[in-house]
């Protein structure tokens, strides 16, 4: 069989669940602060993705305003029961310091396009819940809970407890069915069976470099959970080389002839300070139950980075430089931040995008932010601009971006004067204050025209990023070449590991698009042409699929 380069898919696409239907195959993704919620790539080869739907797209499934920076929607769990697809998640309100509110909520639908239910509420005990359909016809919820007191741990094990589909809710006794192993944090469950076991994997070690997935198994649901010979089946975590690193949070699922493959999240650092700027990342594994009916990884535990698959990728779809216009709305590819209600953000006049200035590129509740995910380590990102600034407090333009501690931002403003001009901010890991570096006299500024339209361009070279810009005229040519503004950045800087919060904390991953605010509360509009993602080859790229 043809060979595979993981990531199966590369960006930030975290706590992978996978079902087979029939032929197809389906993964479901965290989106967590991203709007809409969920995604849901489908492939017949385990080979080539797409991305088919989020399925959690109106404000009565989802509303995320307010919520944190990797909040959100957490690790969703999409079954298929013979009739339907099931599909559940939390909704994270809080999660650092010693309390974590966390509601778990199951949506259904009749097709993997829709339409999906409005949620049924499940409990708040804890995150990241599976769905378990038994071959007797019952239906068992199963999730980590929390001890805020940390007696004895603040992950204080798996929780199992009957599902009625009838009356629409969790019923009989719960109990904590595995308290995981000496690598703590254990999360992540998902409930099998075979050969008349229950199997049930569960994430531990946290999301960094001691991640990993843990198998167990029984011969009654409830218990107890006998742990597999390796513990571990899949991790990364005492081979700082390998090409794959943070390897845990695992699922698998059965091909039609018989075949096991294991889905998991990963990281692919750069530079010496192994940062992850991808993000966690979905990869596939073959496995294989051996005689003694307990799963493997093939070659495992530590990930492989090339694995066999019955298809054969489309290479030369990953390096397509990609330009996409908005005639038709908003590209698959793009979402947006927390809001429910996207026609406050943006509108699409003559194919051209529209964004209304709302608050800045750091609030939790409203801000005009369209972004795509970041999937090679080298890239030029392209856009051209019409905004008319009155002040300082308006600006608009290009942006690298993780969280509010952590972004890049190439914005047309003005001087308090109305002098329009460009500029550059910058927040880079400063939580808890999450200031602007550079600003004032070692800032980055130019003087512009007072109208116009202005391109604005951003080369990522693995760690190393420039910013450049130039004059449009009003037939849309470019006047000039393109001029560069400020040093090389520390692009690494928008990243996992500098998200601004604790170890384990920061869960996404680096996005490019655009923004608009206008903190005068006037609602400044700005006008977006074009934008252009362009995959670029390079040394850093020395993983790339």
């Amino acid at each position: 069989m043809p060979l595979v380069r993981n990531p199966i898919l590369p960006g930030f696409n975290a706590d992978p669940s996978i079902v087979r239907v029939g032929t197809d195959y389906y993964i479901a993704t965290s989106t967590f602060e991203w709007y809409p919620g969920v995604q849901i790539h489908h492939s017949k080869d385990l080979a080539n993705w797409d991305l088919v739907v989020r399925p959690l797209s109106r404000r009565s499934q989802i509303d995320l305003r307010g919520e944190p920076d990797s909040c959100g929607v957490w690790a969703p769990c999409l079954t298929h029961d013979g009739e339907k697809f099931w599909l559940v998640y939390t909704d994270v309100k809080r999660k650092d310091g010693s309390f974590k509110d966390t509601h778990n909520y199951i949506v259904t639908a009749p097709a993997i396009e829709g339409p999906w239910s409005d949620p049924i509420y499940a409990n708040s005990s804890g995150f990241d819940p599976s769905l378990y359909h038994d071959d007797d016809g019952r239906k068992w919820f199963v999730n980590m809970t929390q001890d805020h007191r940390g007696r004895p741990r603040t992950f204080s094990g798996i929780a199992l407890q009957e599902f009625d589909p009838i009356q629409r809710k969790l019923v009989g006794p719960r109990k904590i069915i595995f308290h995981g192993t000496e690598l703590d944090l254990v999360e992540g469950p998902h409930l099998y069976k075979r050969n008349g076991w229950y199997y049930l994997l569960t994430a531990e070690g946290g999301t960094g470099y001691t991640h990993a997935a843990t198998l167990a198994r029984s011969r009654s649901i409830w218990g107890p959970y006998e742990l597999h010979p390796q513990k571990y089946i899949v991790s990364s975590r005492d081979h700082p080389f390998a090409a794959l690193q943070r390897a845990g949070h695992a699922d698998f699922v059965d091909t039609p002839d018989g075949k096991t493959y294991l889905v998991h999240l990963s990281g692919r650092p750069i530079g010496q300070k192994r940062r992850c700027v991808l993000g966690r990342e979905t990869a596939l594994q073959e496995a294989y139950w051996g005689e003694d009916d307990w799963l493997y990884v093939k070659n495992g535990p530590v990930p492989s980075l090339d694995v066999e698959v019955p298809g054969t990728r489309d290479e030369e779809a990953y390096w397509k430089e990609i330009r996409y216009d908005f005639r038709d709305g908003l590209h698959k590819d793009f979402q947006w931040l927390r809001t429910p209600e996207p026609e406050r953000m943006f509108a699409f006049e003559n194919g051209k995008l529209v964004l209304t200035g709302r608050e800045s590129i750091g609030s939790w509740y409203e801000q005009s932010l369209v972004a795509r995910r970041q999937t090679h380590f080298s890239f030029d990102a392209e856009t051209v601009v019409d905004f008319s600034p009155e002040d300082e407090r308006q600006f608009a333009g290009l942006t690298l971006y993780y969280c509010r501690y952590n972004f890049f931002y190439l914005a047309v403003s003005a001087h308090s004067d109305g002098q329009r001009e460009i500029q550059i901010m910058r927040s880079e890991a400063s939580w808890p204050d999450a200031k602007l570096t550079d600003v004032g006299e070692n800032a980055y500024f130019a003087g512009l025209p007072a109208e116009g339209k202005v391109k604005l361009v951003a080369t990522i070279r693995g760690s190393e990023l420039q910013f450049y810009y130039a004059l449009v005229a009003g037939d849309g040519q470019q006047q000039g070449k393109l001029q560069k503004i400020g040093p090389v950045l520390d692009a690494s800087i928008v990243s996992d590991e500098c998200g601004g919060h604790q170890a384990h904390g920061s869960f996404t991953g680096s996005f490019v698009g655009v923004a608009c605010s206008d903190l005068n509360g006037t609602e400044k509009k700005a006008t977006f042409d074009y934008f252009v993602y362009r995959p670029a080859h390079d040394a850093t790229d020395r993983y790339a699929v």
